[in-house]
């Protein structure tokens, strides 16, 4: 079944579904939080990681995932709510990263904070992430 939404998702954004493809979008469909290179490279053993590289750019070109730099020195990838260029404004939200398990989590919730920049600035790319310890951290470590 997730098959089948990640090749129609592709589809309806021109991109040939091949098994590569599909994989690595329903990796990330999958995902409870953000991915690495590395996690997705844990995950899909069978494909190799220029392979995987190559599935993620393409995905970023067609504005199906974003990259989440987080300060763990590790790009994140994200499926997007906004699927074409023109909704990609409203698709900006708030990340948190665990500073103990490293995980980085969509908070969609939480929209993030207008900024107006000085005349002549403009803003390509926004990048708000939070970080602290997620629940999971917190109830295993009750020092914390």
């Amino acid at each position: 079944m997730q098959h089948t939404s990640a090749e129609r998702i592709l589809q309806e954004h021109n991109i040939k579904p091949t098994a590569n493809r599909l994989l690595v979008f329903s990796t990330l469909q999958k995902a409870e939080n953000a991915l690495s290179m590395t996690d997705i490279e844990d995950i899909l053993e069978t494909i190799d990681k220029s392979s995987i590289s190559r599935c993620l750019s393409l995905f970023g070109t067609h504005h199906l995932i974003h990259e989440i730099e987080d300060g763990s020195g590790s790009v994140k990838y994200e499926i997007c709510n906004a699927h074409h260029d023109e909704e990609h404004h409203n698709d900006m939200h708030t990340h948190f990263h665990c500073t103990i398990c490293q995980q980085t989590y969509c908070l969609k919730e939480i929209e993030v904070p207008k900024v107006s920049l000085p005349q002549g600035y403009t803003a390509i790319s926004l990048n708000y992430v939070i970080k602290g310890i997620c629940p999971d951290c917190q109830s295993k470590n009750k020092n914390i």
